[in-house]
């Protein structure tokens, strides 16, 4: 993909961590030994397949919206403190061993230009007291790979405000709230807040926007905005779906919109594809296309407790408080850690001036040129589609849907 689009510029800012009311806790600088070498090319593959993963995981009919770059990081940093089998498992299930994931991401953010458009931040809160025992080579390599602040806390009341405070704060307003409690067993809170605020490469003007009717998966049909556009990237997955591809302003991040087939459901489509399958629609784009597109004005929001999607995808252990292993990042007392909740909020809105969207994770961890003639393409998306908006350069996926019905 990066070679595919060597055209498209910069569009991201990735600025990770930031101040919050409770200041950091001092840790040690970071070693040079705690990361490992990663290939780019299998970074790109393992972050295509969990977004695919993780948006099958969680969909079950109706608009779904999550945001695999956010909950990569959170997961990312909670499996750095993992070991044995919960170690193996979260590996799978990421894609990558965390001593390359933290890496990977490093490099990621420092390639973003400083153009404001993507800003993402990783926080951590460790319940302070007598009990919390954390090692120090896990805050290092968060410190280094993730430019975590690490921040000692009561756990109350104040230390719930503060942490919705800081993902308010750096998803611009649009999630106001990841927890409403800090039970007695929660020890650590490790968090990934991100927004994102682009403007399409060619703005709609006022007589491309016009109402027509969206039918929705019930069968209902709505009257609704549509933005009329002409596209010059065209996406085919056989003959299970088309669509293309629309570039934001500075031309690195796009959206990528595929409509199944007459007569497919986007669930149906959605459950038969694979990262490898999505990343062969993108590469095999067809570029200097004509597309002519339809997409319709619309808003998600969302908010699942990632638990049970995750241990669908194969790490199960880091929930079992008999069976989780995570003496890397630490332990309560002679009691071990293990995940609580993998709490994930997002936000997306897309209209005639661009897109606006947020996200937020939290893992609590608890104790026990020429003209030339060409086809053209009609994609009008009045059903449901799959619509993908990420990093054409990393191959980077930031946001991942379904839209069913549009509100």
């Amino acid at each position: 993909m990066k070679r595919l689009f060597a055209l498209l510029l910069g569009c991201a800012l990735l600025a990770a961590c930031a101040a919050a009311p409770a200041a950091p806790a001092e840790t040690p600088p970071a070693p040079d030994d705690l990361d490992v070498a990663y290939d780019r090319d299998e970074a790109e593959a393992a972050a295509m397949d969990f977004a695919v993963r993780l948006l099958q995981s969680t969909a079950g009919g109706g608009n779904t919206l999550v945001s695999p770059f956010s909950v990569w990081n959170a997961l990312g940093m909670t499996a750095a403190g993992a070991e044995g089998a919960t170690l193996a498992e979260m590996t799978a299930a990421l894609g990558l061993a965390p001593n390359a994931l933290g890496p990977c991401l490093r490099d990621y953010a420092a390639s973003l230009p400083n153009d404001g458009c993507l800003h993402a931040a990783n926080g951590i809160w460790l319940r302070d007291g007598d009990g919390l025992a954390v090692e120090d080579s896990f805050l290092r390599f968060v410190k280094k790979n993730y430019d975590a602040g690490v921040r000692k806390a009561a756990f109350d009341g104040g230390t719930v405000r503060d942490i919705n405070a800081f993902v308010s704060k750096h998803t611009a307003g649009r999630i106001g709230r990841i927890v409403e409690e800090l039970p007695q067993s929660t020890m650590l809170v490790l968090v990934n807040a991100l927004s994102f605020d682009a403007e399409w490469e060619r703005i709609y003007r006022e007589d491309q926007v016009r109402e027509g009717t969206f039918t929705a998966a019930d069968g209902s049909g709505q009257r609704v905005d549509f933005l009329h556009s002409t596209e010059f990237t065209y996406l085919r997955d056989g003959d299970a779906a088309e669509g293309f591809l629309k570039p934001y302003k500075g031309g690195r991040c796009a959206l990528a919109v595929l409509l199944p087939a007459e007569g497919t459901a986007a669930g149906d489509y959605l459950a038969g594809l694979t990262g490898e399958r999505l990343s062969t629609v993108l590469k095999n784009a067809e570029t200097g296309a004509e597309v002519w597109a339809a997409l319709p004005k619309f808003t998600l929001e969302a908010g699942y407790d990632l638990v049970d999607g995750l241990c669908a995808m194969g790490m199960p252990s880091a929930f079992d408080a008999g069976a989780a292993d995570f003496s890397a990042m630490g332990r309560y007392a002679d009691a071990p850690l293990y995940i609580g909740k993998v709490l994930h909020k997002t936000f997306l809105q897309v209209d005639e001036r661009g897109t606006r969207a947020g996200a937020a994770t939290a893992v609590t961890m608890d104790a026990a040129g020429a003209m030339v003639e060409r086809e053209i393409h009609s994609v009008i998306c009045d059903r449901p589609f799959v619509f993908l908006l990420l990093d054409t350069e990393w191959d980077m996926p930031l946001f991942f849907g379904v839209v069913e019905t549009v509100e």
